[in-house]
């Protein structure tokens, strides 16, 4: 394992929900954290609350922009020792109602702009031999849900460019993987839930923790793999208490 102290973190999208919550644990573990986000309000208030966060206002929908927005930071911070990959926009849409723009839209915040931010941070973490990307999955990743086309088709290519790059990145020591949050966040898409979902959802802080133990892992250790936030999360608690007691 890589101790993280000290190293930098680019974290982007929704920093109101499962971005905050990572942003705050990755500023604990003494990382410095750049959040780029489409949500200017939001990732500038969790900017002035941590003094190791720093805000990058973009839009993830536009290639050209999403790629200066990630320049800027990188020259400003260098290249991250982990990458986090959080941006989408969630629309219930049936596929009747849903036109090119709109799914292009949505698809391009999930997939096209994990490619860009990869794109940006690959050749730094090649050359150091050093990095993790990990991108935010889903279930909408491994099975198709009604009115979420365009949803489902980007996080499905997420996880497809996931496993090309840890291919390619396996041999330069880049960790590239995908996450789960592995249970229902208590967050906007709440109401998307069934009952049953509402009852055992968790605060996104309680997933925070693995993101912390990615920042630390190399290619050795794991790439190519999808990991569980909640299982990992509570692997992390269980072993401080333990260690604590």
């Amino acid at each position: 394992m890589i101790d993280p102290t000290g190293r930098f973190a680019l974290v982007a999208g929704n920093a109101e929900d499962l971005g905050h919550a990572v942003a705050r644990e990755l500023a604990a573990a003494g990382m410095t954290v750049a959040v780029l986000c489409d949500q200017a309000d939001a990732v500038r208030a969790l900017a002035d609350e941590l003094p190791s966060v720093h805000a990058f206002v973009t839009d993830f929908t536009d290639a050209h922009a999403l790629r200066a927005t990630a320049e800027q930071a990188l020259e400003r911070f260098g290249t991250p020792r982990l990458f986090v990959h959080n941006s989408a926009v969630f629309r219930e849409t049936s596929v009747l109602e849903l036109d090119v723009p709109a799914f292009r839209a949505e698809a391009d915040s999930i997939l096209q702009s994990a490619f860009v931010l990869s794109k940006a941070v690959w050749p730094g973490m090649v050359a150091a031999r050093d990095g993790s990307i990990v991108f935010v999955s889903s279930g909408s990743a491994l099975s198709g849900f009604a009115n979420e086309a365009a949803y489902v088709a980007g996080k499905h290519g997420q996880e497809g460019l996931m496993k090309v790059l840890a291919l390619e990145g396996r041999d330069h020591g880049v960790a590239v993987n995908s996450i789960t949050t592995g249970a229902p966040i208590d967050g906007p898409l709440a109401y998307t839930y069934s009952d049953a979902m509402r009852a055992v959802m968790v605060p996104p802080a309680r997933l925070a923790p693995a993101f912390a133990f990615l920042a630390g892992i190399d290619a050795d250790f794991a790439t190519g793999h999808r990991f569980n936030a909640f299982q990992v999360s509570e692997a992390i608690r269980v072993t401080r208490e333990g260690v604590s007691a």
